[in-house]
């Protein structure tokens, strides 16, 4: 798959045996058989838009290192999932990069729990506008994206996932704004918006 290749990789982390060890295990945590979204094909899709906005963020590489740990652990019955993929992106990247990037890549993947950056935070826009890309697909994209979610959490009845998936499309569209970078604000912010409250109203009808 396009980015997500271990030359890709490499380009971030060097290519040796500690490194080629550290990215078939991160295939192997996307490619785990619960996850209908938070997939290998949104890691790509993340790193893809990564590369078109690195022009505004102070440091690319550790975005792009972001992307590859933000969802590696991914369990839908567990709340903690951006604090265990930031400390597997500590303990993976031991060694490969050096302390600092360690440490900002860390810090990027924490932010991804709320997409909420600072004003000034250009590596957090870059990789929370990637993320939340998805939210501005065409709107049977963006029904494929939401039936695929729903599949993700199986385990929680239609109510139990109606008032959870309002609480999340509701904090969403309470957000300063979806997106921080100028010309990803420009572009996504309506269609975004306008798939965001549509999947409300829809949950919001059915759950009355």
């Amino acid at each position: 798959m396009s980015g997500v290749g271990f030359e890709d990789w490499a380009a971030l982390a060097g290519d040796s045996e500690t490194s080629r060890t550290e990215w078939a295990a991160l295939v192997g945590a996307w490619s785990e058989p619960h996850r209908r979204y938070h997939d290998l094909a949104h890691l790509a899709a993340v790193l893809s838009i990564v590369d078109q906005l690195a022009g505004h963020a102070s440091d690319p590489v550790a975005v792009r290192l972001a992307a590859w740990y933000h969802d590696v652990a991914y369990d839908p019955e567990r709340s903690d999932n951006e604090e265990v993929s930031a400390a597997r992106a500590r303990i993976g990247l031991l060694g490969l990069v050096s302390p600092d990037t360690v440490a900002e890549v860390e810090r990027l993947v924490l932010l991804t729990a709320g997409h909420d950056p600072e004003p000034d935070d250009a590596n957090g826009a870059v990789l929370c506008d990637a993320d939340l890309a998805v939210l501005a697909s065409p709107p049977a994209a963006y029904a494929g994206y939401a039936s695929a979610v729903r599949a993700e959490y199986g385990h929680l009845s239609d109510a139990d996932f109606t008032a959870g998936r309002i609480a999340v499309l509701e904090q969403l569209l309470a957000l300063p704004a979806l997106f921080r970078v100028p010309a990803a604000a420009e572009r996504w912010t309506e269609p975004a918006r306008a798939n965001l409250t549509a999947e409300l109203t829809l949950l919001s009808a059915r759950s009355s």
